[in-house]
C-alpha cells in the first residue's frame, strides 16, 4: 500500500455565524473555507457565481487585437485556417474557432494533426500545406506559445498568424534573468504570457477560443453573450477533460456548462451521451472526465481526432451515431492496450530496481506512443511519483510524463533540455521527444537533479474534519450540491472517524473490487461501509477484528425509487 500522510484541515472562522449568513449548515460553511474561500463577497461568487462573474475577454494580452486582426481579414474575405490538436482541448478549441469564424462571416476551413504523422502542434509541412492551399491567416488552438521558429517560416511566406494557447512559455536561462522565446505572431493570446494581466491563468485552449470569439461576435455585431449561448458546454466540456482546476471562472464555466450540455442542441454531443447510456440523467464533472471524455480522446490516439471534430459538426442525429458508436468502441480498445502497457511498466520497474527512484522513466519500445501519458499516470497513482513512459517513434524516442503536487516536470525537464529535441507542457504534465541514445542519460539526469524527498512522495490526503456518522443527514448531502462541480482544485468533501470497529464483511460482484462492510463507532452506532478497490488488505483486517482510522465521503444512493444514504470508505489504517 503506498506511503499516506493525512492532514486534517484547521483553519478557522466563525462557521455558525457564516452558516446563518448564507443560510447553510455549518459543516459545509467549514468546507467552504478549508477550499480557501474568505471573505463575504468570495463566498458569495463561490455559492452563487454566475456568468455575470466571468472574465472580461478584453482583459487577455493579444485577444482585442487578435479579434481586430480577424474581423479584418472577414471583410476582406481572405481564407482563414484553424489548426487544433488532437485531445478534447484540441478538438473543442478547433470547433469553437471554425464554428465561431463561420458564424461571423469567415471562409474558414480547419486542420487537426496527426498525433504520429505530424506530432503536436504546428510544423513546417503543416504551414507549407496551407500555404499550398491559398491560405491567408493561420489560427493556432492549444498549441503555438512553443513554436516560434515555425511562426517564423509561416511568416516568411507572406502568411499571417494569430497564437492562441494556454501552456507556459518557453524560456531561456541567462546571467540577465529569464528569457521568454514568444513566437512572432501578429497577435498571441495566451494567459500566461509576460505582461498579461488577466486575472486567472488556469483556463484550457477551448476557454482562450472562447473568449476570442467573444470578442469577435461583440466587434461582429452578433454580441459576446451569443458566443456563451454557441461554446459554453463545449468549453465546459474541455476544462474537465484538460483536467483544469476547478476554481475561480472554470468552476462557473463548468457548471453552467454541465446544465447546458443536458440540454445540448449539439447532434454529435447528444449521440455521445446517448451510446454511452448517458442521455436523460444528471451530468457531472465526473462523467465527462471518465465517460465521455475518453471517447473524444480514443479517436485522437488510435485514428485521428478528425474523427471526433465530425462528431461535433454532425448534422443530425443519423449522421452522428454511427461516430459516436465508433468512438465508445475505440475507446474500449484503448482501454485494454493501456491495462497491457500498465502491466508492462510495473514488470520493467520491479526488474530493474526502480522502485527506490524518485522519478521513474520506464521505457517500453513498442507501447502505442498515444498511450504514453496515460500509463504515465496510471504508474503515478500507483507508486506516488512522478513518471515518464517513453516509446519508440519514426525520428527516435517520444514521451509523456505526469506528475506529483510537489514537483513541477516543466522546470525540471528545463534543467536538461539539451537531451531533448523537443519538449513543452507544464507543472503536472509534460511531453518530449530525445534521440533513442539520450535515454540513459535523460534516467539518470533527471533522478540526480531531484530534490524530492520522502516527505514529497507520501501521499497527502486532506481531511475536512472529524464528523461521526450521526451527524450526517439527507439535508446535509443535499448541501454538498452547493460546492459541485468536484474534480480538480475542488475535491470532494472528506471526512475523518477514529476507532472503527469492523463487525461484518463481504466482496459483492465478479471483479472482486466491491466490498461491503459494517462498522460500529466510537459513539456505538452501527453503520454500512461501501469500499471500490482491492479488497484484502480490509478482508484481513475484519478477519483479525482490527480497529481502523478511516476516512469517507457520504452520498445518496437510490435503487427502486428508494434514496439512502450510502457512507463510501476512501483510506484506512
Amino acid at each position: 500500500m503506498r506511503q499516506e500522510k493525512w492532514f486534517v484541515a484547521a483553519k478557522r472562522a466563525d462557521f455558525a455565524e457564516m452558516g446563518r449568513k448564507f443560510s447553510i449548515d455549518p459543516v459545509v460553511a467549514r468546507l467552504i473555507r478549508n477550499r480557501d474561500i474568505e471573505g463575504e463577497s468570495a463566498v458569495e461568487k463561490y455559492l452563487h457565481g454566475s456568468l455575470k462573474d466571468l472574465y472580461a475577454p478584453e482583459l487577455m494580452k493579444g485577444i482585442p487585437e487578435a479579434a481586430a486582426i480577424l474581423l479584418g481579414k472577414i471583410k476582406e474575405k481572405r481564407k482563414i485556417r484553424v489548426i487544433g490538436d488532437y485531445d478534447i482541448d484540441g478538438v473543442m478549441a478547433t470547433y469553437i474557432l471554425k464554428t465561431g469564424l463561420e458564424r461571423a462571416g469567415a471562409d474558414v476551413d480547419a486542420v487537426i494533426p496527426h498525433r504520429i504523422q505530424d506530432g503536436y502542434g504546428l510544423n513546417d509541412g503543416l504551414i507549407a500545406d496551407a500555404h499550398r492551399a491559398g491560405t491567408d491567416t493561420i489560427i493556432t488552438c492549444d498549441n503555438g506559445i512553443a513554436a516560434a521558429p515555425q511562426t517564423a517560416y509561416a511568416r516568411e511566406l507572406g502568411m499571417c498568424v494569430i497564437v492562441t494557447d494556454h501552456h507556459e512559455v518557453p524560456y531561456e536561462e541567462s546571467q540577465e534573468g529569464r528569457h521568454y522565446l514568444l513566437p512572432p505572431a501578429e497577435a498571441v493570446a495566451d494567459p500566461k504570457q509576460p505582461g498579461c494581466g488577466y486575472p486567472f491563468q488556469g483556463i484550457c485552449g477551448a476557454v482562450v477560443a472562447m473568449k476570442l470569439m467573444q470578442a469577435l461576435y461583440e466587434r461582429a455585431g452578433i454580441g459576446s453573450v451569443a458566443a456563451l449561448d454557441d461554446f459554453l458546454e463545449m468549453a465546459a466540456f474541455a476544462t474537465v477533460g484538460d483536467v483544469m482546476e476547478l476554481v475561480d471562472e472554470n468552476r462557473i464555466l463548468v457548471r453552467y456548462g454541465l446544465e447546458r450540455l443536458q440540454r445540448s442542441a449539439n447532434h454529435g454531443l447528444r449521440a455521445l451521451m446517448e451510446v454511452c447510456g448517458l442521455d436523460g440523467g444528471q451530468l457531472s464533472a465526473y462523467q465527462i472526465g471518465f465517460v465521455l471524455g475518453p471517447c473524444l480522446n480514443a479517436t485522437g490516439r488510435l485514428d485521428t481526432a478528425r474523427r471526433a471534430l465530425a462528431l461535433l459538426t454532425a448534422r443530425s442525429r443519423e449522421e452522428a451515431l454511427p461516430i459516436a458508436m465508433d468512438l465508445k468502441h475505440m475507446n474500449e480498445s484503448r482501454k485494454e492496450m493501456t491495462q497491457k502497457g500498465v502491466e508492462a511498466a510495473k514488470e520493467q520497474i520491479r526488474q530493474a530496481g526502480m522502485e527506490g527512484r524518485r522519478v521513474l522513466v520506464v521505457y517500453l519500445s513498442d507501447c502505442h506512443e498515444s498511450l504514453a501519458g496515460i500509463i504515465a499516470g496510471r504508474i503515478r497513482e500507483e507508486y506516488g511519483r512522478p513518471v515518464f513512459v517513453l516509446t519508440d517513434a519514426e525520428d527516435g524516442v517520444k514521451g509523456s510524463g505526469r506528475s506529483i503536487e510537489a514537483y513541477s516536470m516543466y522546470e525540471e525537464m528545463s534543467k536538461c533540455k539539451d537531451l531533448f529535441t523537443k519538449y513543452g507542457g507544464h507543472k503536472m504534465a509534460a511531453g518530449l521527444s530525445l534521440p533513442r541514445e539520450n535515454v540513459p542519460l535523460f534516467r539518470e539526469q533527471i533522478e540526480e537533479n531531484c530534490s524530492l524527498g520522502m516527505e514529497d512522495l507520501a501521499e497527502k490526503v486532506h481531511i475536512d474534519m472529524q464528523m461521526p456518522f450521526g451527524y450526517v443527514s439527507e439535508n446535509l448531502i443535499r448541501q454538498f450540491s452547493l460546492l459541485e462541480p468536484f474534480g480538480n482544485g475542488n475535491r470532494r468533501p472528506l471526512f475523518a472517524q477514529k476507532n472503527v470497529e469492523l463487525l461484518e464483511g463481504r466482496v459483492l460482484g465478479k471483479s472482486g473490487r466491491v466490498g461491503k462492510y459494517t462498522v460500529r463507532d466510537e459513539h456505538n452506532m452501527r453503520c454500512e461501509l461501501t469500499y471500490f478497490g482491492e479488497q484484502d488488505e480490509l478482508l484481513s483486517l475484519w478477519r483479525e477484528k482490527k480497529v481502523m482510522h478511516i476516512t469517507y465521503y457520504p452520498q445518496l444512493h437510490t435503487y427502486r425509487g428508494r434514496t439512502e444514504i450510502q457512507f463510501v470508505l476512501q483510506n484506512f489504517r
